[in-house]
């Protein structure tokens, strides 16, 4: 991709403002903005980073919950040319401390409900008030920074679901396909997208650029909660939604949902964590517009679409390969598994990030060398292909347990377990055990029958070597901001509640 096509968001911005100035670009909230005056926000927040000191290339953390004022100052780094570094704000203060520090940024958009404390970052103001009066009063046209192809974009930070978070650096070319991905994707100038996801999670950028690529109309929550999602879901006429599973559960759990009017709408879009295909059927029967579900990694790699409108018979699966991407099938020595063989994804397109940040180690071990010479970005999960192309994931490589010496995936044992009439979500882990080095424990949310109850019903309806050794009734899941169980604090759990 050569300069001349690059696109930023500040671009769109700019020109939208020209060419259809009173359109409603976004709305968080009470507060709503056209392009317009979007775009006048943009000059000011450039001009004030400019004041404060940042220059074009650095990086400068975004600590908050949606806002204006987080849009404002993602869009106006963007016109300056700074390199945004989202950090999530639902983190423990001392791992936003973390980020941001692993990032090097100089500076930090934080509001009040962040933990911010390095000294040695200039903390910006992101409360209303606060940035108002940080900001010039009168805006003057600030010209867009040009930005180049194979240059750090943003710097997202992993969830984190399996250790420490790391620095993904994403150049401009992939931000810029994204812009530009809106038609591609279904939308148009009428979008209506709603978002309730955090702007730190590359699943709500790719849906937010996406929308406002095409001059369409975002809108975001600050908190995700299904009842005020419906209301603003009917009085928006939303045409489009970005949503986790969870979420999309949520919302067709709730006792609203048949009286909210969504006949506008046109697509959901599913991503972010694994999809049932039971939860898949319920949309399509239920829910107007088309179902598409993504697949694939921040890091970027090969990616996959299944358009389950289009395909009922494929629900168990998460699609056919995207353009521009491809794959392949590793075993355990990096070798091409044979035809219906399960092995582990891995895959190349355009969208590959730079690598992350400041872990070369890291780098080394996610990228995969061919022998030809080619590189390759692993999933870290197993798949198999069906004989149409469509990619079944049976489970994560870092989730698979191994007791005497026998391979047992958790999404087995899950999809058995969520077939008992009161477990309404399941997650299983494997813990130490002398005897057979790993054991597969699970833990369920829902029944009233006692763990042993549970254990035995189960256990009656798995093979042999796939039998859990306890059953553990909690409250809840343990889940990120963008639905993704965090499976190493289950483990955490149950270890320490055995010491």
């Amino acid at each position: 991709m050569s300069d001349t096509t690059m696109e930023t968001l500040s671009t769109r911005i700019r020109g939208h403002a020209v060419e259809t100035p009173e359109a409603t670009a976004l709305t968080i909230g009470p507060d709503s903005l056209s392009y317009r005056q979007l775009d006048s926000l943009c000059d000011r927040t450039a001009m004030a980073l400019d004041r404060s000191g940042v220059c074009p290339g650095d990086f400068v953390g975004i600590a908050g919950k949606p806002s204006i004022t987080q849009v404002a100052a993602l869009a106006g780094l963007t016109r300056l040319g700074g390199v945004p570094v989202p950090i999530p704000s639902s983190a423990r203060a001392d791992d936003q401390n973390t980020m941001l520090a692993d990032s090097g940024a100089r500076f930090c958009f934080a509001d009040a409900g962040t933990g911010i404390v390095l000294p040695e970052v200039s903390l910006l103001p992101l409360a209303r008030t606060a940035f108002e009066d940080w900001l010039p009063h009168r805006a003057m046209p600030f010209a867009d920074h040009t930005p180049v192809p194979d240059a750090p974009a943003t710097i997202i930070y992993s969830s984190g679901t399996t250790g420490t978070p790391k620095g993904i650096v994403q150049p401009h070319s992939y931000r810029s396909r994204i812009i530009q991905s809106g038609p591609a994707r279904g939308y148009t100038p009428d979008a209506v997208t709603m978002i309730a996801t955090p702007l730190y999670s590359n699943t709500t950028l790719v849906a937010f650029l996406g929308t406002l690529g095409v001059g369409g109309h975002v809108v975001m929550m600050p908190k995700f909660d299904a009842e005020n999602w419906l209301k603003l879901a009917d009085h928006h006429r939303a045409t489009h939604a970005m949503l986790v599973p969870v979420m999309i559960d949520r919302i067709l759990s709730h006792p609203d949902f048949d009286n909210a009017d969504l006949s506008s709408f046109r697509m959901k879009y599913c991503t972010s964590a694994p999809f049932s295909a039971s939860l898949k059927r319920a949309v399509l029967d239920r829910w107007p517009g088309g179902l598409t579900e993504f697949y694939g990694m921040t890091e970027g790699g090969a990616s996959f679409i299944l358009r389950a409108h289009e395909h009922p018979d494929k629900l168990h699966t998460v699609g056919q390969l995207s353009p521009g991407s491809e794959i392949r099938l590793l075993d355990d020595h990096d070798q091409d598994v044979g035809p219906n063989q399960p092995g582990e994804v891995v895959g190349r397109s355009p969208g590959m990030m730079l690598g992350y940040h400041k872990r070369p180690d890291a780098t080394a071990g996610i990228f995969w060398t061919a022998p030809d010479g080619s590189t390759w970005l692993r999933t870290g999960d197993i798949g198999k292909l069906d004989e149409d192309g469509f990619l079944s994931i049976i489970d994560r490589k870092k989730d698979l347990i191994i007791s005497g010496g026998f391979n047992i995936y958790p999404a087995d044992i899950e999809a058995v377990l969520s077939q008992h009439p009161d477990v309404q979500e399941t997650s299983v882990v494997g813990v130490p055990d002398p005897r057979w080095g790993e054991t597969p424990v699970a833990f369920v949310v829902g029944p009233q029958d006692s763990p042993d109850a549970i254990k035995t019903w189960l256990n009656d309806r798995l093979g042999k070597m796939q039998r859990v050794s306890s059953v553990c009734i909690v409250p809840a899941l343990p889940r990120n901001a963008i639905g993704k169980i965090v499976k190493t604090e289950l483990k955490s759990a149950y270890l320490s509640a055995l010491t």
